[in-house]
């Protein structure tokens, strides 16, 4: 059976990029038996600690996506985000606009495989887990991943975001 478009996209990204996963083999996507729209769902279908699961949240900066990849275990604090980047507003991206530049929906959106870059900050929490968990693209695909990683594949920055 053919992978799901979004699925493959994300798969020939991390290829194309080298992905290492927390072992530092070839990061590879896998599908849940079911969809895993929150990070405690995801944990809970992984075995793993819900501050492990990167959070793939698109937001609309002026027009402009910004993807915040945050730990599982926080919740974005749009008005640091938005002073630390000099941004008048932040604001949470509608569906419409999440599809329109991620090719992804909601609850699958991946850090990467997307049409074009989009800018991207990764939460420094990250770097506490030894292996994070990654949307791959629909609601029941994820990959494992290193924050290390996430910064390299996504020319993400480092931030605090919570």
């Amino acid at each position: 059976m053919q992978p799901h478009p979004n699925v493959q996209a994300v798969q020939d990204a991390l290829d194309n990029t080298g992905a290492l996963d927390g072992s530092g083999a070839p990061s590879r996507v896998r599908i849940l038996p079911e969809a895993v729209h929150t990070a405690a769902a995801a944990a809970a279908a992984l075995g793993v600690e819900v501050g492990q699961i990167a959070n793939s949240l698109i937001f609309d900066a002026g027009g402009e996506p910004l993807l915040v990849l945050t730990s599982g275990a926080h919740r974005v604090d749009t008005g640091r985000v938005a002073a630390d980047l000099g941004l008048p507003t932040l604001r949470r991206a509608t569906p419409e606009f999440v599809r329109e530049h991620t090719g992804q929906p909601i609850g699958g959106v991946a850090p990467l495989g997307h049409p074009k870059p989009i800018r991207t900050l990764v939460d420094t929490a990250l770097a506490g887990y030894p292996e994070i968990w990654a949307a791959g693209g629909v609601p029941r695909a994820v990959f494992p991943t290193t924050s290390a990683e996430l910064l390299r594949i996504t020319a993400g920055n480092p931030a605090e975001v919570a």
